[in-house]
């Protein structure tokens, strides 16, 4: 035993001899111009501009306020006609929202998303210029019909698990959006909320819809996806093109990997120019209804 430690003790303080601290210091980034930009079928135009927090930023809805770009020189062109928009806030949650849409003053020509149409959008700000394109698809991957499954959890008799039968157009490059309300509550998207076909092309199928989560609050993964007996259900399934769902596929797998140590870094993909963060999306959307009985 005393030989086995003479050969095993010098290996050991090499090894350990080898250990050396490492310290860094973060890099801290200057603020980037965050877009979200949208435009529905039907719909008027609607732009969100904020700025980048730092990584290390301490969140408060002070700097939440504060992170909303004002006047910001915002068009938005369908290729035929080009219309400005205007700037708007409203008190909500403790703190000041600012949007951008049409002047509903009525200067200038305005005019609503239409299916298959390609949309450029322009923003200067702060002295720089973004531009970005989208297309609103034609309403092609819909929802036949919705229904329900019960008994879905024998500690909770209410909690029912929802169903929908899709028909996907053949031709690969179909790409969809949901979302998902109960009520009156707001649209909310589902956790994973963006699918192509590469499975699925040319098929119907049935596939369970998970219920939509708000990521300001904390999700419970055992019971999220799940509805209840009583429930008034309507899912928004939206028609997109391939740079809203590279945004929303990225920007969610990011969201997946957050206080993960083992998750791999990911770069959301958005389709704003000049390094600006965000997409501009297009939405094509068709809403489904479906009563829950008590």
């Amino acid at each position: 035993m005393n030989k086995l430690w003479r050969l095993l003790l010098p290996g050991l303080f090499l090894f350990l001899s080898c250990e050396k601290a490492i310290s860094f210091k973060p890099v801290r980034q200057a603020p980037k111009l965050v877009v979200e930009a949208i435009i529905e079928d039907g719909k008027y135009p609607l732009v969100y501009l904020t700025t980048s927090l730092d990584f290390f930023s301490k969140i408060s809805v002070q700097a939440l306020s504060q992170s909303f770009v004002h006047g910001a020189d915002i068009s938005i062109s369908n290729g035929i006609l080009t219309q400005k928009l205007r700037e708007y806030s409203i008190q909500t949650e403790g703190y000041l929202l600012t949007y951008y849409t049409i002047d509903s003053a009525g200067n200038g020509e305005v005019f609503r998303g239409e299916l298959g149409k390609e949309y450029s959008l322009k923003i200067t700000a702060d002295g720089k210029e973004y531009t970005a394109t989208t297309t609103i698809p034609q309403l092609t991957k819909q929802v036949n019909s919705l229904y329900f499954e019960t008994n879905v959890d024998k500690h909770d008799s209410t909690k029912i698990a929802l169903f929908a039968r899709f028909s996907d157009p053949p031709g690969l490059g179909n790409y969809i959006r949901y979302f998902t309300r109960v009520d009156e509550e707001p649209y909310y998207p589902g956790l994973n909320s963006v699918y192509d076909d590469q499975v699925i092309d040319g098929k119907s199928y049935n596939a369970q819809v998970d219920k939509g989560v708000d990521r300001n609050k904390s999700i419970d993964f055992n019971n999220y996806a799940f509805f209840h007996k009583g429930d008034t259900i309507t899912i928004k399934l939206c028609n997109i093109d391939k740079g809203v769902f590279d945004f929303w596929k990225t920007m969610e797998y990011s969201y997946s990997g957050i206080g993960n140590p083992f998750s791999s870094p990911t770069k959301v993909i958005g389709n704003i120019s000049n390094d600006a963060l965000g997409y501009f999306g297009g939405y094509a959307v068709q809403y489904s209804s479906i009563i829950i009985p008590e």
